[in-house]
C-alpha cells in the first residue's frame, strides 16, 4: 500500500473533521463511500443528514435506509456489512423499519440479524413474516451446510465406539482394535498375537441408543446461542439412534420437540426476551427423562437465575445423582466469554458440573465425548480457546 491509498483511508476512517490531519479530499466513489460511513457514525446532523430519532443519516424512512444498505453491500465485504449493519440496529434504533418488508429485502443476512427479528417476532406484522422468514431460512441453511455433517459423523462414531463390547461374535470383531490392545501378548517364536482379549461391536440395532434433552435460555442476551441450539437441535433429531427434545423457556417455558423437523420453525417459535426461571425449566426437562444413564441433559444459560437458586441446584444435583450426563454451556457461538452469573458457576461446579461457553465447531467433539461418557472436563481443558 504507497502512501497515498494510505492517507485516502485514514480520511475515510476518520471522517473529514478540520482536525483530522489528513489534509485528503475525496472524489469519485469515495464520496459515496464517506456518505455511508457518516449516515451511520458521525455526530447528528454534523452534515446536514436528516438526525432521525437517535442518530445521524438515516432517518425513519425504509426506503433511505433499503438505499444506504444497498451502498454498503456496494463498497464492503460481507463481513463489514454485518458489522455495519448490526451498528445500525443498535445506534439508530432501527427495530421498527426490520418490521417492512423493503427493507428485508435489502439487508445481508447473519445470526445477529436472525436474532433480532426473532425478539421482534410477536409484534411482526403478517405482510412481513414472509420476508424474515426468507432471511431466518437463508442463514439457517448456512449454518446446516456448516455444522450438520460434522455433527452426525461426530454423534454416529461416538454411538459406535460406545456400542464396543469384550465378548463380540466372530463377524462383529473389529481386528484393528483388538490387534491394538493385544500388542504385548505377541509371540516371536510364533510371529503371531495371542489375542487374550477381542474387541468389537454389539449387535446392529435401530433403537434409540441416547436421549437427549437440550434446555435454552431464550432471554434476550441468548440469541446467538438460541438461533445455533436449533439448528443443532434439528440436526441431533434426524438422527435415529437419538430421541431429541427442545425447550425454551424466560420466565415461561415452551417444549419444542415436535417443530424438529423444520429448524426455521423451532426458531419462529422462541421469543427473546423477558426474563428467566430455570428451576422451572429444569423441572419440566425432569419430566421428560425416562432413561437417565442414558440420557445427556445440555443447559443453556448464562444462569442469571430469577427463580428459586436453591431448587435450581438441587434439582441438578439430583440429575447428576441419578446418572444423567449434565452439561452447562454459558454460550453456543462464535462470541468469546459471555457475560455469566459466577456463583452459579461456582456453585455447578461444586457439583461436579464445570460451565463454560462453546463454539459451534467444537459442540460436535463436546456431544462425542458425552456419548461416551468420558470425563468431561479433559475435554473441555482441550476445546478452550488458546
Amino acid at each position: 500500500m504507497n502512501a497515498d491509498e494510505r492517507m485516502r483511508r485514514w480520511r475515510l476512517a476518520l471522517g473529514g473533521g478540520e482536525s483530522d490531519g489528513t489534509g485528503r479530499s475525496l472524489t469519485g466513489e469515495d464520496v459515496r463511500i464517506d456518505a455511508a460511513l457518516a449516515a451511520l457514525y458521525e455526530a447528528p446532523g454534523s452534515r446536514g443528514f436528516d438526525p432521525g430519532p437517535r442518530g445521524s443519516g438515516l432517518g425513519a424512512s425504509a426506503p433511505t435506509v433499503a438505499r444506504w444498505l444497498g451502498d454498503i453491500r456496494t463498497y464492503f465485504p460481507s463481513t463489514v456489512v454485518q458489522v455495519m449493519q448490526s451498528d445500525a440496529i443498535e445506534r439508530l434504533n432501527l427495530h421498527r423499519l426490520l418490521l417492512e418488508p423493503e427493507m428485508l429485502q435489502a439487508v445481508e443476512p447473519d445470526i445477529h440479524l436472525v436474532g433480532t427479528l426473532l425478539s421482534l417476532n410477536r409484534v411482526m406484522p403478517a405482510s412481513t413474516k414472509h420476508a424474515a422468514r426468507a432471511v431466518v431460512a437463508r442463514v439457517v441453511a448456512d449454518l446446516e451446510r456448516r455444522v450438520a455433517q460434522k455433527m452426525r459423523t461426530a454423534v454416529t462414531g461416538a454411538l459406535n465406539r460406545a456400542a464396543l463390547v469384550a465378548r463380540p461374535r466372530h463377524r462383529d470383531i473389529d481386528w484393528n482394535r483388538t490387534i491394538r490392545a493385544n500388542l504385548k501378548h505377541y509371540q516371536p517364536s510364533h510371529g503371531t498375537i495371542v489375542p487374550e482379549r477381542l474387541v468389537g461391536y454389539g449387535r446392529r440395532t435401530t433403537a434409540v441408543q441416547r436421549d437427549v434433552v437440550l434446555c435454552v435460555d431464550q432471554s434476550g442476551s441468548m440469541a446467538a446461542s438460541v438461533v445455533y441450539s436449533g439448528v443443532f437441535s434439528a440436526v441431533l433429531a434426524s438422527l435415529p439412534s437419538l430421541h431429541t427434545s427442545l425447550v425454551v423457556f424466560d420466565t415461561a417455558v415452551v417444549d419444542l420437540t415436535e417443530a424438529l423437523h423444520d429448524p426455521v420453525e423451532v426458531l419462529f417459535g422462541t421469543q427473546l426476551g423477558g426474563g428467566t426461571d430455570i428451576n422451572r425449566a429444569i423441572a419440566y426437562s425432569q419430566g421428560l427423562i425416562t432413561r437417565p444413564r442414558d440420557t445427556i441433559f445440555v443447559l443453556i444459560s448464562d444462569l442469571y437465575e430469577g427463580g428459586v437458586r436453591d431448587d435450581m441446584l438441587r434439582r441438578v444435583g439430583a440429575m447428576t445423582a441419578a446418572g444423567v450426563q449434565v452439561i452447562v454451556l454459558l454460550a453456543l457461538s462464535d462470541e468469546g466469554a459471555p457475560a455469566y452469573d459466577h456463583d452459579n458457576a461456582a456453585a455447578l461446579a461444586g457439583l461436579g458440573i464445570p460451565a463454560f461457553a462453546c463454539t459451534p465447531d467444537a459442540f460436535p467433539e463436546l456431544m462425542s465425548a458425552a456419548i461416551q461418557r468420558h470425563d468431561l472436563r479433559g475435554v473441555i481443558e482441550r476445546l478452550k480457546p488458546r
